[in-house]
């Protein structure tokens, strides 16, 4: 009721509700008013309504113990509206909300889980990265909160980096992995087509020349996507040796691992029109020691599952 501040809606809302219960219950009363009479005993009445050239309605009242039953649903109905809200801007007798039912939930889990979370939480990662129990609770949370971008197996898709190979965009050390996990990332290739279709296409000639799956190429292409590469502003992120610089998430153009794909038409679209990228940060969602857990956890993961 908080979108509505005129008062009116409240007691409008109440009415609505109220008069409809209690009308529920002063129909089924006149309902059962009705009762087979001697005329009707040799015919009985019909409501007229015959479908399938037979079949007809017959005018006969509920049996008594289903009137009963709807009763007792109408005297439900007040007396749950009575202690919850339902009302209007009425908040019950028990004053009972969403929200504190929640609240107390995160209240009885943090009493219960939080000595867990502490005592891995004065750990190193990769400490925490080796021992079976914090790997078990660590995999909950990725499915919980990671496995919708990452995958389930935590090998990603398309735009949603790999997280169980050595290649990381932002560096794969323990902290700068918690960092990505409390802070976020924003990961930005701005777009060229500035440059001009020919220059953005030998630019992708050039990238596929660096990969060492030998992509096929255009040699004269990648020669001239070469000079622009160091000319136009592409090695002062990704480094005169194209092999990324972490500091600014600028990733590795000479391995295999490509984000949105290697193709002479996915790379011409990357360069030309950019690419957006945000990993949000779980900061103030899941708090230090969990994000603690959580990134061990990952750090497991690029070390095969066997951190030492």
């Amino acid at each position: 009721m908080s979108d509505f501040v005129n008062g009116f809606w409240s007691v409008y809302v109440a009415l609505i509700t109220l008069v409809s219960v209690v009308g529920c219950g002063v129909f089924l009363w006149v309902q059962s008013k009705a009762r087979a009479t001697a005329a009707t005993a040799e015919q009985v009445q019909t409501m007229g309504h015959v479908w399938d050239e037979n079949l007809e309605e017959y005018n006969n009242p509920l049996p008594r113990w289903w009137s009963w039953l709807f009763y007792i649903t109408v005297v439900f109905a007040l007396g749950y509206l009575a202690a919850y809200p339902g009302l209007g801007s009425y908040k019950g007798a028990f004053g009972w909300t969403s929200k504190g039912e929640y609240e107390g939930e995160m209240q009885q889990a943090e009493a219960k889980y939080a000595p867990i979370f502490a005592k891995f939480a004065q750990q190193d990662v990769k400490a925490v990265a080796a021992d079976p129990e914090a790997k078990q609770m660590g995999e909950r949370l990725f499915l919980t909160y990671c496995a919708q971008c990452h995958g389930s197996d935590a090998r990603g898709a398309k735009g949603f980096p790999n997280l169980t190979d050595q290649d990381w965009q932002w560096g794969g050390e323990p902290e700068q992995i918690k960092t990505s996990i409390l802070e976020g990332r924003q990961g930005v290739m701005p777009p060229h087509a500035q440059l001009g279709a020919e220059t953005v296409k030998d630019l992708a000639h050039y990238v596929r020349s660096l990969s060492p799956d030998k992509l096929a190429h255009d040699s004269a292409r990648a020669t001239r996507g070469k000079e622009a590469f160091n000319t136009v502003g592409c090695a002062g992120c990704h480094g005169p040796d194209a092999k990324g610089m972490a500091a600014l998430g600028a990733p590795n153009l000479t391995d295999s691992i490509w984000l949105y794909g290697s193709t002479e038409t996915t790379l011409i679209e990357t360069i030309g029109k950019g690419r957006t990228n945000k990993m949000p940060g779980h900061k103030d969602f899941l708090g230090e020691a969990k994000s603690h857990l959580l990134a061990a956890y990952v750090f497991g993961l690029s070390q095969g599952g066997t951190a030492k």
